[in-house]
């Protein structure tokens, strides 16, 4: 990263700010000859380490590269503060006001949903590292719009295989309620075919399960399986423990992960999850990311902090191929969904719904070598797997 670069990343990510610029209908490349990212990521309240790992991991890989793309780089980071219509004014400001080449971003699929028309519809590319509803996957497809993580049903889908592999016969659900809690149980269902004992959804963002955990205890499934990132799935698993429900299986996905084992610690260890990569995959590009995240944080990297280092990457391979000329809207797309960059989970590539096409595993809450807690890969459920609703998007 040029020392230009680097400072101002330093100094927004330091203060929170944003840069100015001439608003303008055009990508600022198509005039000048800085390249402009805005990271949109939700930085404050129980969720924000999940934010703060996808930005950090961002700014990780950029710090690697240097000039992105070869070109000199202003980095603008935004907190949405978990809030849509607050994700939708400032994605509306990086684009007009600081009239940015690429949105990157968010964290939760709500967020998404109010950012996707007001970036996208200008021509703008916006890049999600995390949330990936299913309607973007299916019938909503959008050529302006890639994700470096995955569809939100397919995380769920690994559980879902290994209840059923298990021959769980009865297992109680329970996600918040918004559009990705609903894509994780449709998800998980899509490959279990037992009988649930409850099927719940929670607030988005609640911290006490005292009411769900009791209905648990009486049901007594065989089975429980939830999706709840950041502080919600920090308490979950603490109060689960609490309650003296350690002898019925905990399955999850974005509930037991790096992001909420520094604070859950002993009481996660052994629980089981959904994920497309885990810290301790064996290839050379996983072991340089891993080692340089925890140098540079003195923390284990996530699945957050993975698939934003991963935008980074995408993003430096697309303009480096277009010799920074971003002028051409279809050549940028082609460029993107060449996706040529080498990948910390392996095999990577975009498929026809510009989702990814990856491998996906069983993971295991455990205490590291070195002292950290993080997850370690158990075995391959899906491999090379296409989501369930590219069929459906007609680009």
């Amino acid at each position: 990263m040029n020392q230009n670069t680097k400072l101002l990343a330093s100094t927004l990510l330091a203060m929170g700010m944003t840069t100015t610029a001439i608003a303008q209908d055009v990508p600022a490349s198509a005039n000048d000859d800085v390249l402009k990212i805005g990271l949109v990521y939700t930085l404050s309240g129980p969720p924000a380490a999940l934010g703060e790992q996808a930005r950090d991991g961002f700014v990780l890989a950029a710090e690697k590269i240097g000039d992105i793309g070869g070109m000199k780089t202003e980095i603008i980071v935004v907190d949405d503060e978990g809030k849509p219509d607050l994700a939708a004014e400032k994605a509306r400001e990086l684009v007009a006001r600081d009239n940015v080449d690429f949105v990157v971003g968010p964290i939760f699929s709500n967020i998404l949903m109010a950012m996707v028309q007001p970036v996208t519809s200008t021509g703008t590319i916006l890049i999600s590292t995390n949330a990936g509803t299913s309607t973007l996957a299916g019938e909503a497809c959008n050529p302006n719009f890639f994700t470096t993580s995955y569809q939100n049903d397919q995380n769920h889908e690994v559980m879902g295989a290994y209840a059923e592999k298990m021959g769980y016969k009865n297992v109680f659900l329970m996600t918040p309620n918004y559009q990705a809690g609903k894509d994780s149980q449709a998800g998980f269902k899509h490959s279990y075919t037992g009988a649930t004992a409850g099927e719940v959804y929670t607030e988005l963002g609640q911290l006490d399960f005292s009411s769900e955990l009791a209905q648990i205890a009486a049901f007594q499934p065989d089975a429980v399986f939830t999706f709840m990132p950041g502080g919600m799935g920090v308490n979950l698993v603490k109060q689960y423990s609490q309650a003296g429900l350690s002898s019925i299986p905990f399955l999850s996905a974005f509930t037991v992960d790096e992001t909420t084992l520094p604070a859950t610690q002993d009481a996660a260890v052994g629980m089981l999850g959904g994920a497309n990569w885990a810290p301790d995959m064996d290839n050379e590009a996983n072991k340089a990311f891993v080692d340089a995240y925890i140098a540079k944080y003195d923390a284990v990297p996530g699945t957050y902090a993975m698939q934003a280092y991963d935008a980074a990457q995408l993003i430096d391979s697309a303009v480096k191929k277009l010799g920074g000329d971003l002028t051409d809207r279809d050549a940028l797309r082609a460029a993107i969904h060449e996706a040529d960059f080498d990948s910390p989970r392996g095999d990577f590539s975009f498929g026809s719904n510009n989702f990814p096409i990856q491998d996906f595993y069983l993971v295991e809450a455990v205490k590291r070598d070195d002292g950290f807690y993080g997850t370690s890969i158990k075995e391959k459920i899906f491999d090379d797997y296409v989501d369930n609703y590219a069929s459906l998007c007609k680009m």
